[in-house]
């Protein structure tokens, strides 16, 4: 180095890291005024996590592999929104779809799941999530639109690196994925009930199956869980304790996204220090907020968190049964809002 030169500066750990291997480019056709409205995103589990979680204050890193030509268009989309993109360059297009909602529903006119990585792909993508998570100390892992991207190994061992390395490794996965990143040793797991049951830890939606369905994943290396039930409040498992999280009913426009911005929305609080039910509690709020909006992974920051404040915790018990939670009148929410 000559005396002159100043070393590269190094940009500052994120807040957040989230591993999605393969976002996906999307391509939605509305319809504005008899006319077609053709929207082009980055889309996927792990963009709508990486979303929420910026979306309530957050600085987040986006690793993936971004390859061809939809790969090239979705890193400019995350990065114009604002996230941190370090990605492996690959073979083979990225993921992409085409949804038409011009009839009030989403009809698919094509997707291209993708391409599953190289063995090269996968040493560099692992790196590459390892580095920056320990530098984060918050990290989740996402799943993938093919099942067979990534091995399924890779998320055990990736759960595993990171926490030996103190990072707080949070998963929303499903299936295989799920049961090798428990195997690693998590942080907290989000999971939703018919999820739980496919796995077999559950032989039914009877509350106190799924609990223990969510206690015999603790006993395998989830130090919490959380469980969403669609319009029954979320559990919470906390150690020994078993919570529900009661949200007041909102009208649904599109449920999509939901359980994703939950993810997001607890990965934001915990890196930011609060409590795991401070945390549960906002993603509580951003998945009920994100079921009112088009957009996937989207809200109002500061709509979210007064929607926490009306949000309750009450102990579970075992041997009852759970009704949906009593639809609060936006007069209501707007006083009781006011009033935290």
């Amino acid at each position: 180095m000559e005396p002159d030169q100043q070393p590269a500066a190094q940009a500052p750990p994120v807040d957040v890291v989230v591993f999605a291997p393969t976002p996906t480019l999307t391509v939605t056709i509305e319809e504005v005024e008899g006319s077609p409205d053709i929207h082009l995103h980055a889309g996927g589990q792990g963009v709508w996590q990486a979303r929420m979680a910026k979306l309530l204050g957050s600085s987040v890193e986006y690793c993936a592999l971004l390859s061809g030509e939809t790969g090239g268009v979705i890193g400019h989309l995350l990065e114009d929104e604002g996230l941190r993109v370090r990605s492996v360059a690959g073979h083979a297009a990225s993921s992409a779809y085409v949804h038409d909602r011009r009839a009030g529903r989403r009809d698919e006119i094509a997707a291209a799941p993708g391409d599953r990585l190289s063995r090269h792909e996968l040493d560099e993508l692992h790196a590459l999530v390892l580095r920056e998570g320990l530098l984060a100390k918050t990290a989740i892992l996402s799943g993938a639109p093919r099942d067979d991207a990534v091995p399924v190994d890779m998320y055990r061992r990736l759960a595993a690196d990171l926490r030996s390395g103190g990072c707080r490794v949070i998963a929303d996965l499903s299936g295989d994925r799920l049961e090798a990143a428990i195997s690693g040793g998590l942080a907290l797991v989000k999971v939703a009930d018919n999820e739980l049951i496919a796995s077999g830890r559950a032989e039914s939606d009877d509350p106190d199956e799924l609990v223990q369905g969510m206690r015999s994943m603790a006993a395998d290396g989830a130090a919490a869980v959380v469980l969403t039930r669609g319009a029954l409040p979320a559990l919470l498992l906390d150690g020994d304790d078993v919570s529900e999280i009661r949200v007041p009913e909102l009208q649904v426009v599109d449920e999509h996204g939901a359980g994703d911005s939950m993810t997001g929305a607890i990965a934001a609080a915990l890196a930011a220090g609060d409590s795991l039910q401070t945390a549960v509690v906002l993603g509580a709020s951003a998945g009920a907020n994100n079921v009112t909006r088009h957009g996937l992974g989207s809200g109002d920051a500061d709509g979210i968190r007064r929607l926490a404040a009306l949000i309750q915790v009450v102990p579970f018990e075992e041997g009852t049964q759970t009704g949906p939670v009593e639809q609060a009148s936006p007069e209501d929410l707007a006083r009781k809002a006011r009033v935290q």
